[in-house]
Parts: structure tokens; C-alpha cells; sequence
């Protein structure tokens, strides 16, 4: 039975200590990263038994598990928090800049690794490419393209003039070395609030447009960095993990958004953060584009800034109605879990500030509390426990742990365990063919076992290569046949607007129809990638299987060998990307007034929607579809590199004659056996 705390305004709020519960939401993660370390305990065993060609794959297994690090994107609109739950989200609440305008913040990428105490190891900023600092003077970004194209002059001179003013304001800050800096980068071996600033203004709660200039050094070179990386130790996280804070819906110029998208692609996760004032609705398309083309579950929405509110606890579910409603008339990802939560209160506990706290916010606090939490667990807790659990980080925890875990980590634990439980039964089979032989009368040498190897390895990569360019040509034309129809339909769809209203009224038409066919050829296109990669692959492991036999006899029959998997299909979240006809403001509007005649408006109309389209047809056809056929490769050439050194070891073995007193009697072999077991059983678990 819950029961509704009762709580003293006088009293309740006041410094404690450090709440214990930072981590609470992360125990499966914590879980998962004890996994992690014993799975990389019994790689590091297999390699120091392992001989020397064997023991660079179970290096390489060790690799991949070290570089595996879940990312999760934050998305959000302008002043929603999302810098603010950045912070929270990294356990430290001055991290990063909150008070600075987010017009110029780019793509920041912070790397946690597990660590009690602060200790910032490190930081990248690159900056633009000489290429895409040319195209933002010369075209004005996507926006002055879109201008361009659609003939809207004043508006394409008002985009020349801001522009103008970020240049001259970049050469005041930068002198002489402002070409000379784009397309570097710049290292430090630290980072510190104040060099963070100097490179991005990153923070969506500023207070005047001026408030980076007034800051000396601050921004200094904000206007021409692209992205930035910082690493550093975190308090909260049991597992390495990378948050990616991304410009999104708030970039002026658009000059950004691919990198927007390509952190969205890259990331296991994506968190859209949105204030609870401003919700969600209808007009921001740009954000719910941004996010449609992922799966549900691939989606977290974290409303913040419940302190605002009056009334938090009859408010929050009538927001939550609204945003359900909205996805589903936009068709965003509409089963998404959505959070309620408030950044400021985790940070106040962070800061250890709670005595200071707005009185809007302690009323806000207090009237959610009577609420949201159970009578039983507030008599036990800390005012400081209570205010973490109530500011929603936990449960957001909770979502992000288990979808890093269920989608992704699980499985590359059980790909690296099956990989390392191939090498180390061909250890076993290895040491077993030393002390017995093959038992195979007509053994082959290790010239013709590597010759007939070869012969699979180049007949497998052709086959890869030939089926892939055929399965990408039919994408290609799925694509490209869904692209023309719909620019005819479109066509069709303004002649006939323009016979019945005329040319005074303005005509709208939607391109959600192109993006659903273009995401329908991509599915299909990814699901028929997996079961080719998947067959070629269970092919690959038959015709190796019958090398093994035929090089080393019955003995080889012990080697336990598992088809690698085949990798994930990225969502085609370049689908996201703005075109003309998102927009039903100025940009459209001029176009339509500047164009006259059925004849004009149907032809430009053709021109300006294949040059808008032109960009991210190039992207889901070429740049993701080469993606896709570039992880399959890779995953191919990983394998064989893998089954190469197999081989070569035990063929190794063969030539070598057996010491039975050292295979029986020596410590040594035998504590090699017992570590070589230990392994096996730990893989086989993994594995599983």
C-alpha cells in the first residue's frame, strides 16, 4: 500500500551528505560490467596460453571488448534543460557551461569511464573544414541554399548579413590564424570548465544573446568547431559509457545537422529532451523528424523542468496525453517511454545545495513528492536520496541500462565469447594432436593448408562483394523508383491545386509519403543484407570446417566453431534531415509568391525538390548503404584473420614432437591446462 509522506517545508530541504544513490537505475549496467571484467579476465588467461599467432586474435577480442562503449544522444530543444541533464546525467553538476546561447554549440561527446573521484584525462576539439566553412560564407548553410533555390532574396540577404557578422566577430577573436585553423584540431591532456568554453558554448538556459561575448575568452572559438570529446573519470557509472550533447533543432544555419544525424546513427540510444513548459507539439517537426525513423524503443523522452511547474502532480499527466497525441499525429515513435524528471533538482543535490533552492521549485518539489513517493521508502531516505530519486534521473537510468544492455551489451559479449571459445577448443584440440597426432595418413603441409585457405578466403570475399553490388543496385532502384513517383505525384497534387484555388492560395504538401517509402526500401534492403551476411557466413564456416578435417583429420572435431554474427542495421535516421517541404513559414511562402504560371510552378517545383532531396538520397543510398556492406566486410575479414591464425598454430603443433614428460609432469603445462579450461568453461557460458 503506497501511503503519501507528509513533509515540512521548515525542515526538509537542507544540505545532507553525498546521497547514497547516485547509481540507483544502474544495477543491471553494473551487473553487465561485472560480466564484462570476467570476460576479459579469461581473454587476458587465453592469451598468455595461447601460441604466438592465436594470441594476437584473443588480443584483438580484448580490443573490441575495451573499445566497446554504449553512446546515448541527447537531443532537445532550446531551452529544455539538456545541457543541465548532461551534467546531472555525468555526476558533476559545474561540468559543463549551462549559461551560454546554444546558437553556437556543437556536437560534444563526453566519455565516463567508472571512477570515484574527478579526474578529467583528456580532450579533442575539431574544428571545420575549409570545404563546409565555404559552403556557410557562399550558400548560407542548408537554410541559404533553400533561400537560394526557392528565389527568397531579401530572406538569402538577411542570412548574408548574420553570416557576415559571425565572420568578422570569428576574425576579431581569432586574427590571422582563422584560416589557418580550419580542418585542425586541438588536444589537451586536461580540460577544465574555462577551455571548454573557449571552444563551444554549449547550454540551452542562457540569458541574452550577448551573454558569450561578455564573457572575455569565452566562445573564442565556438563559431568554427565542429565537434568536441572529452574523457573523464565519473562517479556514477559502473561502465564506460559516452554522452552525446548535439546543436539539433537549435542550428541556425543547419550547417550542423549531419553531424546531428551521424552522432544519432553512431549511438545505441537516443534521449529527447524536452521542457515540461513547452513539451512537445506539432511544430517542432524538426525534432520529430529527427527521431521518427528510429524504433520505439530506441527512443527515450525525459521531460524536464517539473520544478516549473505549478503543479507537477496533476500537470504531468496531462502533458504526457499531449506528447502520446502528438507522436502519433506525426508519426514519431510512438510507444517511446516517457520520463518526467527535473535536472536543477539533481544538481542541487550534485552541489549539495538543496537549502538554496527557488521557492517555485521547493513547492514544486513538495506538492510531486506527496505523490510520487512511497510513504515506507521517504521515512528511511535522506532529504538528499529523496530529491535524486524525484528529479527522474533513476528511473532514466533504469531505460538506458536496460536497452544498453538487452540491445547491445549482451550481444557483443556472446560474439566475443564464441570468437574466443573457437580459440581456445582449438588449443585444446591443438595440444591433443601434439600428444596423439591426426591420426590423418595423408596429412597436408602448411604450404598446402595455407594455399587451399586462400582459395576460401578470395572465393568468400568475391562472393561478398559480387552479391552485395547486386543487392545494392536493386536498393538503388527501389529507391530511386520511390523518389521520381513521389516528385510526379507531388506534381500532379499542385496542377490540380493550382486549377481549382488559383495562385493567391498557398499550396502544402507533405513529404512524410517519400519518407516512408524510402524507409520501407531501406528495411528491406537491411533485413535481406542480414540473411545474406548470415548465409555467407554459415557457408564460410562449413567450408573451413571441411579444411580443418581434411588438413588435421577427426581430431579437429573438438573445435567448437560459431557463425559470427552479422552486424546491425543502422536506422535511416538521414531521413531526418530538413527539406523544402518541411517548412510552412517565409521560405515556402516566398517561393510561391515569386513563381507565376502552371508551366513555372510545376518545373521549378521539380528542380527544387530533386536539388532538396538530391542530399539525403545521397546519404541513405551511398553513405549508409556502404556503411552497411563496410561492417559485413569488416566482420569477414575479422573472422578469417581469426580462423588464419587457428590454423597456422595448430599446424604449428603438428610439426612439433611431443614432450610427454613436460605435457604430464611439468607445472607449468599443467597450470597451462587448468587456465585453458578455466577459460573454455567461462566461454562456454558466455557463449550460451
Amino acid at each position: 500500500m503506497t501511503t503519501a509522506p507528509s513533509f515540512d517545508s521548515a525542515t526538509q530541504l537542507r544540505a545532507t551528505a553525498t546521497p547514497a544513490n547516485l547509481s540507483a537505475g544502474l544495477e543491471l549496467l553494473a551487473e553487465f560490467a561485472e560480466r564484462a571484467a570476467r570476460l576479459d579476465g579469461a581473454l587476458a588467461g587465453l592469451a598468455e596460453v595461447a601460441g604466438d599467432g592465436t594470441a594476437r586474435s584473443v588480443e584483438r577480442l580484448r580490443r573490441s571488448l575495451a573499445e566497446f562503449e554504449p553512446s546515448v544522444t541527447l537531443l532537445g530543444q532550446v531551452k529544455s534543460g539538456k545541457t543541465s541533464l548532461v551534467n546531472a546525467m555525468a555526476g558533476w553538476s559545474d561540468l559543463l557551461p549551462s549559461d551560454v546561447n546554444p546558437w553556437t554549440s556543437v556536437v560534444t561527446s563526453l566519455h565516463l569511464t567508472p571512477g570515484p573521484r574527478r579526474a578529467e584525462i583528456g580532450a579533442r576539439f575539431r574544428f571545420m573544414s575549409e570545404g563546409e566553412w565555404d559552403r556557410l560564407l557562399t550558400k548560407g548553410g542548408r537554410i541559404g541554399e533553400l533561400a537560394g533555390r526557392a528565389g527568397a532574396e531579401s530572406e538569402l540577404e538577411k542570412i548574408r548579413e548574420q553570416i557576415e557578422m559571425m565572420r568578422e566577430k570569428s576574425r576579431q577573436r581569432l586574427g590571422k590564424k582563422f584560416e589557418l585553423l580550419l580542418g585542425q584540431e586541438h588536444e589537451y591532456s586536461f580540460f577544465d570548465k574555462n577551455l571548454v568554453e573557449r571552444y563551444i558554448c554549449l547550454g540551452d538556459d542562457f540569458e541574452g544573446e550577448d551573454a558569450a561575448a561578455e564573457a572575455g575568452d569565452q566562445g573564442r572559438f565556438a563559431d568554427i568547431t565542429r565537434s568536441a570529446d572529452l574523457w573523464l573519470n565519473c562517479k556514477t557509472v559502473p561502465f564506460r559509457m559516452c554522452l552525446r550533447d548535439t546543436p539539433g533543432v537549435n542550428d541556425t544555419f543547419m550547417m550542423r545537422e549531419q553531424v546531428t544525424i551521424q552522432a544519432i546513427r553512431d549511438s545505441r540510444l537516443c534521449v529527447v529532451v524536452l521542457s515540461a513548459h513547452q513539451a512537445l507539439s506539432s511544430v517542432d517537426m524538426g525534432l520529430i523528424r529527427l527521431i521518427s525513423n528510429l524504433r520505439s524503443r530506441d527512443v527515450l523522452i525525459f521531460v524536464n523542468r517539473i520544478d516549473e511547474l505549478q503543479d507537477p502532480a496533476s500537470q504531468i499527466p496531462e502533458i504526457e496525453a499531449s506528447i502520446r497525441q502528438t507522436l502519433q499525429d506525426q508519426n514519431g515513435p510512438t510507444e517511446a517511454a516517457i520520463i518526467f524528471g527535473s535536472a536543477y533538482w539533481a544538481n542541487k543535490v550534485l552541489s549539495g545545495g538543496l537549502e538554496n533552492m527557488s521557492d517555485i521549485s521547493s513547492k514544486a518539489l513538495l506538492n510531486y513528492a506527496e505523490v510520487a513517493l512511497d510513504g515506507s521508502a521517504a521515512a528511511v531516505a535522506s532529504p538528499s536520496d529523496m530529491v535524486w530519486d524525484l528529479s527522474g534521473l533513476p528511473e532514466l537510468f533504469r531505460h538506458i541500462a536496460d536497452r544498453v544492455v538487452s540491445d547491445g551489451g549482451e550481444a557483443q559479449l556472446a560474439k566475443l565469447a564464441g570468437s574466443a571459445l573457437t580459440i581456445a577448443s582449438s588449443q585444446s584440440v591443438a595440444e591433443t594432436i601434439t600428444l596423439e597426432g591426426t591420426g590423418n595418413g595423408e596429412q597436408l603441409s602448411a604450404e598446402e593448408i595455407s594455399r587451399l585457405f586462400g582459395e576460401i578466403e578470395h572465393a568468400f570475399r568475391a562472393r561478398l562483394e559480387t552479391e552485395f553490388g547486386e543487392l545494392m543496385t536493386a536498393y538503388h532502384q527501389r529507391a530511386d523508383r520511390a523518389h521520381v513517383n513521389f516528385i510526379e505525384r507531388a506534381t500532379h497534387s499542385l496542377i490540380a491545386h493550382l486549377e481549382s484555388h488559383g495562385e493567391k492560395e498557398v499550396w502544402e504538401y507533405s513529404p512524410t509519403g517519400l519518407r516512408m517509402l524510402l524507409r520501407s526500401a531501406y528495411n528491406v534492403f537491411g533485413t535481406r543484407a542480414q540473411t545474406l551476411t548470415n548465409q555467407l557466413f554459415e557457408d564460410l564456416v562449413g567450408d573451413l570446417a571441411e579444411l580443418y578435417c581434411k588438413a588435421f583429420g577427426a581430431a579437429v572435431g573438438g573445435i567448437q566453431m560459431g557463425v559470427p554474427m552479422a552486424p546491425e542495421i543502422p536506422s535511416p535516421v538521414a531521413l531526418g534531415q530538413t527539406i523544402a517541404l518541411d517548412f510552412r513559414d517565409g521560405w515556402w511562402k516566398s517561393w510561391w509568391r515569386r513563381t507565376r504560371g502552371y508551366k513555372a510552378f510545376a518545373q521549378t517545383f521539380k528542380s527544387l525538390i530533386s536539388a532538396e532531396t538530391e542530399d539525403f538520397m545521397t546519404q541513405l543510398k551511398v553513405v549508409q548503404a556502404d556503411e552497411v556492406r563496410a561492417a559485413a566486410t569488416q566482420a569477414l575479414s575479422d573472422y578469417l584473420a581469426e580462423q588464419r591464425d587457428i590454423l597456422n598454430e595448430i599446424a604449428t603443433r603438428t610439426d612439433r614432437p611431443a614432450d610427454m614428460q613436460r605435457l604430464f609432469f611439468d607445472q607449468e603445462a599443467v597450470t597451462r591446462r587448468e587456465t585453458l579450461q578455466t577459460a573454455l568453461d567461462t566461454f562456454t557460458r558466455y557463449a550460451a
